[in-house]
Parts: structure tokens; sequence; C-alpha cells
């Protein structure tokens, strides 16, 4: 009987050890994101922070755009498949500027996860306000900043040491020569844009503010209020075009090409795609300046 009694006890220490360590386990390594192949899973709201965040996690991360490449950012409902993602993650790195998903969605996926850390990658930026669109609150558009790019970046790197102080130095590096990249294109920028200053550019969605805080140019909005132009509103934009001698109308891809065609025929110009969207952030706002400069 005593024997048994052993034999019990030491059962129910086994089986508590195992749930101790099953929990353990859990917590240590995370959700699938990151327990099949020991890497942290990280979800974020738009192609640009792809960039920012894989090149500060290198081989650490596995990472989920929620919003993917030619999808609008104001429209964009999740699939069932990214929310598999979200209940999976460790990390969801916010824009936290006031992006439209975000403010739709983001309470929705912190329900799903409750162990998810939210990380603001905007904290610390200046936000400008919203006057392109004529709506209240501010700019949500800030990663079109190289200089705020910088902050971003700094804002992840930040918090995957904290999820992962063992890597410390790794990240650290990886961080140091993306700044270093970022700080090039910010100074082959205000090269490319030597000379242009305030000058106008005419855009679709406004999505470059910040982009032309910085480099001192002007935006003009073809969409107003997140609507579409009236008749009269094209007809007044044609001669704004005219006075301020626009020839060419940018617009992103995930957006219809319909008003802007209409405006270009008329000032004998023409359609050219800016995507402020790009996964591929340093080749793409290179690529963007280059346009707007030879506007």
């Amino acid at each position: 009987m005593e024997r048994k009694k052993i034999l019990i006890i030491l059962t129910l220490i086994l089986l508590l050890i195992l749930m101790a360590f099953t929990i353990y386990f859990y917590n240590s390594t995370g959700n699938s994101n990151g327990s099949s192949d020991g890497k942290i899973g990280v979800v974020v709201t738009v192609g640009p922070q792809e960039e920012f965040v894989k090149r500060v996690g290198g081989d650490k991360v596995n990472v989920t755009v929620m919003v993917p490449p030619g999808a609008d950012p104001h429209t964009y409902e999740p699939l069932p498949s990214q929310m598999k993602q979200v209940q999976d993650a460790q990390i969801y790195f916010q824009v936290g500027s006031g992006i439209e998903f975000e403010l739709t969605w983001m309470d929705k996926l912190t329900s799903m996860n409750s162990q998810m850390k939210v990380v603001n990658t905007s904290a610390g930026i200046q936000l400008i306000p919203n006057t392109a669109e004529q709506e209240s609150g501010s700019d949500p558009h800030v990663w079109v900043s190289p200089r705020n790019a910088k902050i971003m970046v700094e804002n992840i790197y930040q918090t995957l040491v904290q999820e992962d102080p063992q890597n410390k130095d790794y990240y650290t590096k990886n961080r140091d020569e993306y700044l270093k990249e970022l700080d090039d294109l910010d100074k082959n920028i205000t090269q490319t844009m030597s000379g242009k200053n305030n000058t106008k550019i005419m855009v679709y969605h406004p999505a470059w503010g910040y982009f032309c805080k910085d480099y001192n140019l002007q935006q003009i909005s073809i969409e107003s209020q997140g609507k579409e132009p009236t008749p009269q509103g094209i007809s007044n934009l044609v001669d704004q075009a005219r006075q301020d001698n626009i020839k060419v109308i940018f617009v992103s891809p995930q957006f219809s090409t319909s008003n802007a065609q209409v405006i270009a025929n008329e000032i004998g110009g023409k359609v050219v795609i800016a995507d402020d969207l790009s996964e591929n952030y340093l080749e793409n706002m290179k690529k963007v300046a280059e346009a707007f400069a030879n506007s």
C-alpha cells in the first residue's frame, strides 16, 4: 500500500514537471510562426515595414504583411490565412499613425492573440496635418520619408532586442548597416531634388506629404476626402495643372488611373505610377524621387 502511494505521488510529480515544461516551451518559443524554426513571428501592416523588419531581424524573423501589394490600406479586409498568422504571431509592428486599416481592424486583431506584443513604429515621429485630404487628424503615410523610416527602424530594433536579447549584437549590426543605407538614400534624394524647391506635383491619392515636407515639394491631390473628383473638380485640376505647368500625374497602383488619365489627356501630359507601398523600399524611393524630379 505504501509503495502504491509513492508511485502515485511520483506520477503526479512527473505530470506536473511535464506540464511546467510544456508551458515554458510554449511561452519561450512563441507561437507557430516562431516555434517550428525558432524564428520570431512578426506581423506588419504595409509593405515598406516588411523591408524594415527583415533588414534588422534578418534570419531571426518571419514576417507577414497584412495589406498585400496592390491593395488599398483604406479598404482592405484581411484573409483567413492572414488572421491565422496574427493568431500565431509574437509581435505586431503597427504603422501607428492613424492608417485606416489599423483603425478598422486593430481591435479585432489584438483580441485574437492577447499574448502578441503590439508596437507603434511611428513613436517619436512628428505627425503632420492631413490637410491634403481636407480631413481632420494627421497624415498617416509616415513611411514615405526616409528620415521617418529611420525612426521606425529604431523602434523595430529596440523591440527585437527586448524580445531576443541574446541576439542583440546581430540586430545592432543589421540596424546600423540599414540606417547607413537610409542616410545615403536621404542624401541621394536631397541631391536629386536640388533646385526643385516648391515644385508642385499632382497625385491621385495624397500619400506623399512627408516626402514633400522633407524635400520642399507641394502635392496637389486629385482625390478629395477619400472620394473621386466631380466633373467641376476635374476641370479645376486641369486649370491648375496648366497654370503650374504640370505635365505628369502620379498614381499609386492600388487606385484607378481613369480620372488621372482624363486630366493628363487635357493637359497633354502622362500618367506615371508612384508606389508608396512597395516592399522594396530603398529601390522604390530612389525611383520615385527621380520621377518627381523629372516631372
